[in-house]
């Protein structure tokens, strides 16, 4: 661990620099992933359409043609039902995986910031005991918080991702 505050503290700011670029780095992917994931329900949902034109140019009663446009509609709503959910399932694994990095972000660095803080503090005129006290205090509270808002937005995101409707 470096021994000075300024070495201490350019040291996160490397570590904090790395989290970002990894923060983005999964921000693109799982935004690739959605991507592709709607470019390729949209095409199974136009190559069902123009399958279901050419039934439906054949049909012979106007009652077939009804039947095939209900299926049709049904199966097109299933798909983007499905797609919906497996865009949630992918926006909660990256929320997870999200929330562990800022935890791990917030336990190590935090306290590397506290010891850092507490080698400011040894030189200052004030009770440096009870500065580092709240500060620890504070990296606490932001943890815990942190940690419940994960744990909230995961579940609410696997609910939606395992209702009933069709997953494939």
């Amino acid at each position: 661990m470096p021994t000075k505050p300024e070495d201490a503290v350019a040291q996160m700011q490397k570590k904090n620099l790395e989290s970002a670029m990894r923060l983005a780095q999964l921000s693109i992917e799982n935004s690739q992933r959605i991507l592709q994931l709607q470019v390729d329900v949209a095409r199974e949902i136009f190559d069902d359409g123009v399958n279901s034109a050419k039934a439906l140019a054949q049909a012979k009663s106007p009652q077939d043609a009804m039947e095939l446009r209900a299926r049709y509609a049904q199966h097109a709503a299933d798909k983007m039902f499905s797609c919906s959910r497996s865009i949630a399932e992918i926006t909660s694994d990256m929320q997870a995986e999200l929330g562990h990095l800022v935890s791990d972000q917030l336990n190590k660095g935090g306290q590397e910031m506290f010891d850092a803080m507490q080698q400011m503090l040894k030189g200052m005129p004030l009770n440096s005991h009870a500065a580092a006290e709240a500060l620890q205090h504070t990296f606490d509270t932001a943890r815990k918080t942190l940690e419940q808002v994960a744990k909230a937005s995961s579940d609410a995101f696997s609910s939606f991702a395992q209702m009933p409707g069709g997953k494939k």
